[in-house]
């Protein structure tokens, strides 16, 4: 299905997309983005929680380590501030990248057996396949955070993977 070459390259677009991102946001108060905007998760930056929580949860299916707090719910509430959102997604983007960085092609072969809170039973599913799955969660609520930013006639960054600078 996939190759550990493509995990190292959306590892780093992830990377470079919530960079870009934290540089956009730096600017706006907190009412900003803390402001229900409609989107499934509420806010801005109640998206951006989610989102890092995601990441958390998968990532401790992927590399075995330490496994977020809360559920789905209380994952908008993560981090009340983007500076505290920003120092954990920073720790979490080099997580990625280092598990990606070490993947073997036999590292995404077989299943991956966890519970799932969000369906309250035991789930197997392809390693590949989950970690596909966490790159295009990854990319979907980032696209909801940009239509927010459109919609708030807010700057929102370069988003296509193709214009990725090479030494992200």
């Amino acid at each position: 299905m996939i190759a550990p070459g493509y995990c190292v390259t959306m590892a780093r677009y992830n990377a470079w997309q919530n960079r870009q991102l934290t540089d956009t946001l730096e600017a706006l108060p907190v009412a900003d983005l803390t402001r229900d905007r409609g989107a499934f998760f509420g806010s801005i930056l109640g998206t951006l929680n989610h989102l890092l929580w995601g990441d958390l949860i998968w990532m401790s299916r992927l590399d075995g380590g330490a496994r977020p707090e809360g559920g789905i719910a209380e994952s908008v509430q993560r981090h009340p501030t983007l500076g505290a959102w920003e120092a954990e997604r920073f720790r979490t983007d080099g997580r990625i990248r280092a598990w990606a960085e070490a993947l073997r092609h036999v590292d995404l072969q077989g299943d991956l057996t966890w519970f799932s809170g969000a369906s309250g039973r035991e789930v197997t599913q392809p390693v590949a396949l989950c970690a596909v799955h966490m790159f295009n969660h990854q990319t979907h609520h980032r696209g909801q955070v940009h239509a927010m930013l459109t919609a708030a006639e807010l700057p929102a960054p370069v988003s296509d993977l193709v214009f990725m600078p090479k030494d992200r």
